[in-house]
């Protein structure tokens, strides 16, 4: 017999979807922000894909941003960066939705503990889980300093995008779980 708590299960897998879609948008704002400092649109996924795979295409991308050829794009890589950077959302969202569901919290408060986490998941990145990540996978300097390489305030700023998004598609579940269970004891 199981132990596991079916709504911890729940709240876990519904954060990790959120965790999904709010990476996408983390990575919208990443991959304007490259484009806008000329280091190429698609440069942060190949950031993210160069954990696996030689960074040549990441400092390809980054030499067509600088030559005004902002989208350089290789398939392979950019699929890779995206299934790496949506599985860490998926991740990051699955513990993310086991602490919301202890919290009884409508969505404006929910939003702002979601930036408060997006903070604390830049910390955990920046300073443990991408050095930790780069060891493992003798991946170099470009996954151990991708915050420097970003840009500080640029990662920073991605990071609490990603957790007021989790917050509010939290908030928008739990509002429609609330209300999907009233319409069904008023039937």
């Amino acid at each position: 017999m199981s132990s596991t708590n079916p709504s911890l299960v729940k709240n876990a897998v519904y954060g990790a979807g959120a965790g999904v879609v709010a990476s996408l948008v983390m990575a919208m704002y990443a991959m304007i922000a490259s484009w806008a400092k000329d280091t190429g649109f698609f440069t942060p996924l190949y950031h993210i894909a160069s954990l696996w795979i030689s960074p040549k295409t990441l400092m390809a991308s980054m030499e067509d941003g600088m030559a005004n050829h902002a989208f350089h794009f290789a398939f392979g890589a950019a699929v890779l960066g995206a299934i790496i950077h949506m599985m860490t959302g998926a991740m990051y969202g699955a513990i993310f939705g086991v602490i919301a569901s202890r919290l009884r919290l409508g969505l404006p408060a929910l939003a702002g503990v979601g930036m408060v986490y997006g903070f604390v998941v830049f910390v955990v990145s920046a300073f443990i889980a991408l050095p930790v990540a780069a060891a493992i996978f003798s991946s170099g300097d470009q996954i151990t300093d991708m915050a420097k390489m970003a840009g500080w305030a640029t990662f920073i700023i991605e990071h609490l995008m990603f957790g007021v998004a989790l917050g509010v598609l939290y908030a928008v579940r739990r509002r429609s779980v609330s209300v999907g269970a009233a319409a069904t004891a008023t039937a």
